[in-house]
């Protein structure tokens, strides 16, 4: 079971670093468009800033999932880094049920706000209206890749601890 974890999470992170890399060079380009049309032509977007925002939420997104697959999360090293790796998979063992926790509240209060969000039609009030739900949905799918990560982590933590 565990090696297919490896590949469907390896898989899937890939692809959200690619999605994270689109929307880099997105927010990129379109941030500076917005500064030059702003500030150089004095004819301000009336969508771009609202799509950055939006850009910048599902980065977030995304780019959790990617961080966590590759072990790119900012740590407390000072006691972690010098630590052998069985002492390491103990901690991550000890602190897995509050990510666990934490993911699952995230998951679930995030399904309903996208649910109602998507229910009630919510755009977003500019004067070009956005759908604010497919934005909010982002959150509880990537909530949801995290704790399948989460869980392969914790799979390898414990047959560390086992010897295996």
């Amino acid at each position: 079971m565990n090696r297919g974890l490896e590949t469907l999470t390896h898989w899937i992170s890939e692809v959200f670093g690619w999605i994270g890399w689109l929307l880099i060079l997105y927010c990129m380009a379109f941030g500076v468009s917005d500064v030059f049309l702003r500030y150089v032509l004095n004819q301000p977007s009336q969508w771009i800033g609202t799509t950055l925002q939006a850009a910048m939420v599902i980065l977030a997104c995304v780019g959790g999932v990617y961080s966590l697959q590759h072990k790119s999360f900012v740590k407390l090293d000072l006691f972690y880094a010098n630590a052998r790796d069985r002492t390491k998979a103990i901690l991550d063992i000890l602190t897995a049920p509050i990510a666990i926790l934490f993911l699952v509240v995230l998951i679930w209060k995030g399904y309903e706000a996208a649910s109602l969000s998507a229910m009630l039609n919510q755009r977003t009030p500019t004067a070009v209206p956005i759908p604010i739900y497919p934005i909010k949905f982002a959150i509880p799918i990537s909530g949801a890749l995290v704790l399948l990560i989460v869980i392969k982590h914790l799979i390898q933590d414990i047959q560390t601890v086992l010897g295996r």
